[in-house]
């Protein structure tokens, strides 16, 4: 090689490396986010403020990717967060904030969030700008996506439902998320204009089945907001997975992490084998279009609830039976329950024959009328219930007047004979096609998925 060449060669080299270095990502080390933190009070104050303070600004310092800076009163608050002061930060967390705080001005602090910025909010951060009135929803408070309403006294064992193992707020989060804390009990969300993270599926005293939202994400104009209801005890705060669920939360809120944000389909659809098989769905999951009440004076105790139904009621104010508009003479039915502790509910064949759904968990064996009875006919042959609060599957296949029964993928009924009506029915033509029924006069219940094929 000539030295001509040579040179030129090397200038090549040089210049390629020069450029590598040059668009390579560790020379273009993205100068970090500024988040502010506000914990700020103007009602209850939580002892856990000073540990939440302390771990965001260890989290913020080991992750490098954002900086930290308080706002403790109404003085800094005032300093740091006029309109013109927040042009320099990138985000904000409020950790657990009550009240209605001295914001220098309020609608400018939403429209910056709008704008393109991050908001992230912990556990009191929805007790915060309540409306002066139950038919008003305060901005703040349409911007966050929910509004605490109440909780009960203490703390309790739950366990948290991961919605979204691939959002970086839950990413580490196990699929179900076992915690001890306090959980409120919300007003004002609305799950179709949120992206759920975490939730429960029952009540976190009553252990009775509904939708009770935990942490979600969701967009504000082009701002990203995420909220979790967890931190109210120092030990959650402390906890490796509770930071690690508040870090992939701030991230994601900054635009450092990938996401989604829009607001999940309840809609049921059954599988595509189930289909190919002739399986209709007889509940959406989204409203209750197909469905009746017994009684049509009778007390509305069935709500749709996460693609849930769901029955509140308690034995001592009985709620109503729910009737299938659509009829059937012989089918197979899916189905899966949850049945609270000490409840006691049905699902109806033919509108006239009771598969008994009932809490007998500690009795631990068959028994006349128990959970997965042909009611007041046959007891199961086999003890296969679950826990209360659990759910429970069954497939019943039914077929002139044989009824075929699998429980929590045990058969407990081989074709039984079903001649007559088991009690409670809507009317005695046991041969003849009636719908399914849903009792709702005994205690709160949960069913979902719900899909039949008829028979010939």
């Amino acid at each position: 090689m000539n030295m001509k060449r040579s040179l030129l060669w090397s200038g090549l080299v040089l210049a390629g490396v020069v450029l590598s270095w040059v668009g390579s990502p560790m020379s273009a080390q993205a100068e970090p986010k500024h988040l502010l933190v506000v914990t700020v009070t103007k009602g209850f104050r939580h002892s856990s403020i000073p540990t939440s303070e302390k771990v965001l600004g260890e989290l913020a310092a080991k992750d490098g990717s954002f900086t930290v800076d308080y706002v403790r009163n109404d003085d800094e608050m005032k300093e740091k967060m006029t309109p013109s002061a927040l042009k320099k930060y990138d985000g904000v967390i409020f950790a657990s904030t009550t009240g209605v705080l001295p914001l220098p001005d309020k609608q400018a602090f939403l429209d910056w969030i709008k704008s393109g910025k991050a908001f992230i909010g912990m556990h009191a951060a929805t007790d915060t700008f309540h409306a002066a009135n139950d038919k008003e929803i305060d901005p703040y408070i349409d911007m966050i996506g929910g509004e605490f309403k109440t909780h009960y006294p203490g703390v309790y064992d739950v366990e948290c439902l991961n919605e979204d193992p691939k959002h970086p707020a839950t990413r580490e989060v196990p699929m179900v998320y076992p915690v001890n804390d306090e959980i409120y009990v919300m007003k004002s969300y609305f799950p179709e204009k949120v992206h759920s993270l975490l939730w429960l599926d029952k009540n976190p005293k009553f252990k009775t089945p509904g939708d009770y939202p935990v942490a979600w994400c969701k967009k504000y104009g082009e701002g990203n907001v995420f909220y979790t209801s967890l931190g109210h005890r120092e030990e959650v705060w402390q906890s490796d997975t509770y930071q690690k669920h508040i870090l992939g939360g701030i991230k994601w809120a900054l635009g450092l992490e990938q996401g989604d944000a829009k607001p999940q389909s309840m809609a049921y659809k059954v599988s595509k084998e189930e289909a190919r098989e002739g399986f209709k769905p007889l509940f959406d999951g989204t409203d209750l279009k197909g469905w009746h009440l017994r009684s049509s004076d009778g007390k509305e105790s069935w709500s749709v609830q996460h693609g849930m139904l769901v029955n509140e009621s308690a034995p001592i104010q009985h709620g109503t039976d729910l009737v299938s508009d659509a009829k059937f003479r012989d089918f197979v039915v899916r189905y899966e329950y949850m049945v609270p502790s000490n409840s006691n509910s049905g699902f109806y064949l033919r509108g006239r024959c009771e598969i008994q759904v009932l809490d007998d968990y500690e009795k631990g064996q068959p028994a006349p009328g128990g959970n997965g009875a042909i009611y007041n006919l046959e007891p199961v042959s086999k003890f296969v219930s679950k826990k209360p609060g659990e759910w429970q599957t069954a497939e019943v296949t039914m077929k002139g007047d044989q009824v075929t029964v699998v429980l929590n993928g045990e058969k407990v009924h081989d074709s039984t004979k079903v001649d007559r009506a088991t009690g409670g029915e809507l009317d005695r033509n046991i041969d003849f096609p009636g719908p399914f029924m849903l009792q709702g006069d005994h205690g709160a219940v949960a069913f979902r998925n719900l899909r039949v094929k008829g028979l010939k």
